[in-house]
């Protein structure tokens, strides 16, 4: 089985993390056809942590985790902290396949969405 865990950093505003929650939600209903599971996780600061985020999808079947770092640059933690984090998960369970996508900052599509948000500007 294969699952998708969303990462963000984390934040003591617990509506913050709840919209990274909701978007995992969102991307379960909206990509069932390539993945079996959906959660998200966080760097720091809120539930659930990335390793226990790893835990649940292997807890609920997963094989295979493709980890997508809900980040727009290629900071510290996309660059070093999640990478580790990771390596660390695939010293516990060796049988997962465990992958990182880039940063969702590095996306050949982030140039569409910035030129579609634009458009829907709304004057104050």
């Amino acid at each position: 089985m294969k699952a998708l865990l969303l990462v963000a950093h984390g934040s003591r505003r617990k509506q913050s993390n709840d919209e990274v929650v909701l978007l995992a939600d969102k991307l379960r209903k909206n990509c069932s056809q390539q993945y079996n599971i959906v959660n998200a996780a966080f760097l720091e600061l809120a539930e659930v942590l990335i390793p226990d985020g790893i835990k649940q999808c292997i807890d609920a079947g997963a094989s295979s985790i493709t980890v997508l770092p809900y980040f727009l640059n290629s900071g510290r933690h996309v660059v070093e902290d999640i990478p580790n984090i990771l390596n660390d998960c695939i010293a516990l369970y060796p049988e997962i396949d465990i992958s990182l996508a880039p940063h969702l900052g590095a996306s050949s599509l982030m140039m569409d969405l910035l030129m579609a948000s634009a458009e829907t500007a709304k004057s104050l």
